[in-house]
């Protein structure tokens, strides 16, 4: 994976003497005793990470975490006080004001919080308005700018003025205006943050729909963890400058860093958080034309399963035998394991959010997790899940042997029930 945005050791303090500050921060002084000696302020301090290209890399933090200083450190609207950003290896903070305009007309393009759309302007024209900058001829910038706006929907709204639409179809232009000019890097600041939370909402989902199409690389900006975990591949969550924890969304929910994090995350839908993919077990499938009722029979006690998965010679699942099934067909001298077999199985994918499957597990049945290639990788039921959305905090114990926490039937009975009310509510 190739590496489009490098951040390394980067601080940013504000006041008048930010490299005495500086000195006195990486000796071990904290923020308030730097503001109480020397009146600066520690915007960001010792900020590292790097996002691969195409991916959304989401930054989270409160007011004052330092975020938005972190972003407009990214594309040098404020200088660092130290540290270095890369954007194709080329260093951000070292270039010359001329070097650094190219940069940013060829490869960044921000989206603000609050549109800064020219009022006067028609929605097409606010969308070309960058290329018009960087000097694109009139109907070049004209077909990029129809372009953008089909991509975010909006290509019936060309010649309307913004006083005209909603605030989320205002946040639309900015982000076509940003798409228009096909930046490389795209730096949203808190985007969505003004919208109403139906909207909000509205705009992610179509955000996660318009990645899968246009493949930019993203760092974005929000104060939302819930934001941060549904849209990021990876997430960065910020605290009084520094960054206090760094991952994929189920690292956050799973292991968070500190008692700060473990705040943010305790009411959080796991559900719409985990992956089949992070909680499913391995198989240990049986094999067709290899394997019979008795061999079913001792698999199934020596594992404790109620059930297991048959596959083909290419690990594909053929079908699922049950231990009432098998049970069943030993009393009677039954050999043949395909007489036991059932052909209507549920299966899913590894990158399916356990909410999506709410409605499945119900049924009780194990699921069958399969690959791009149809191939069996893991099977999950329904205690597997509510293990993993319930609160870790009630279900901690020792770990089993495939790594998940115990849990019974009369602890987590009430939440699976709830659970699945609740998505179909």
């Amino acid at each position: 994976m190739t590496t489009k945005v490098r951040v390394e050791n980067l601080y940013k303090i504000f006041g008048k003497s930010p490299q005495e500050a500086l000195k006195r921060l990486q000796e071990g002084a904290s923020k308030d005793d730097i503001l109480r000696e020397t009146g600066n302020v520690v915007g960001m301090a010792d900020v590292s990470f790097s996002v691969d290209e195409g991916e959304i890399f989401m930054v989270m933090g409160l007011s004052g975490s330092g975020k938005s200083t972190l972003i407009r450190c990214i594309n040098r609207l404020i200088t660092p006080t130290a540290g270095n950003v890369y954007v194709d290896d080329i260093e951000i903070s070292r270039l010359e004001y001329s070097q650094l305009k190219e940069i940013r007309r060829t490869k960044l393009a921000m989206v603000f919080q609050h549109f800064g759309l020219f009022p006067h302007k028609t929605v097409a024209q606010n969308v070309e308005y960058g290329l018009k900058v960087r000097g694109t001829p009139s109907k070049e910038r004209q077909e990029k700018a129809r372009i953008a706006l089909e991509q975010v929907g909006l290509e019936g709204w060309a010649d309307r003025y913004p006083s005209s639409l909603s605030g989320g179809m205002q946040q639309r232009v900015g982000l076509a205006r940003g798409l228009a000019t096909d930046p490389e890097v795209l730096l949203m600041d808190e985007p969505f943050s003004a919208l109403d939370p139906l909207i909000r909402r509205e705009m992610q989902d179509e955000l996660i729909q318009l990645q899968r199409t246009v493949k930019k690389t993203i760092v974005f900006i929000t104060h939302d963890l819930s934001e941060a975990l549904k849209l990021g591949d990876h997430v960065a969550i910020m605290k009084d400058g520094f960054i206090v924890q760094l991952g994929t969304p189920e690292d956050i929910v799973d292991n968070p860093a500190d008692d700060y994090v473990t705040a943010f995350t305790q009411d959080v839908d796991r559900g719409r958080v985990l992956t089949v993919g992070s909680v499913m077990r391995r198989p240990e499938p049986l094999i067709a034309g290899r394997d019979q009722v008795r061999q079913a029979m001792f698999r199934m006690r020596e594992l404790r399963r109620d059930g297991l998965f048959l596959v083909d010679h290419q690990n594909k699942p053929v079908g699922l035998v049950i231990d009432q099934d098998v049970a069943t067909a030993a009393r009677k001298g039954e050999h043949d394991i395909s007489r036991v077999t059932r052909t209507d199985f549920p299966t899913t994918s590894p990158e399916t959010y356990l909410a999506d499957i709410y409605n499945t597990v119900a049924t009780g049945l194990p699921i069958a997790v399969i690959d791009e290639s149809d191939k069996l990788v893991g099977f999950i039921n329904q205690w597997d899940v509510l293990a993993n959305v319930a609160n870790p905090i009630e279900t901690a114990g020792a770990d089993d042997s495939f790594g998940h926490k115990p849990v019974t039937e009369d602890s987590l009975e009430g939440r699976v029930s709830q659970a699945f009310e609740d998505e179909g509510s």
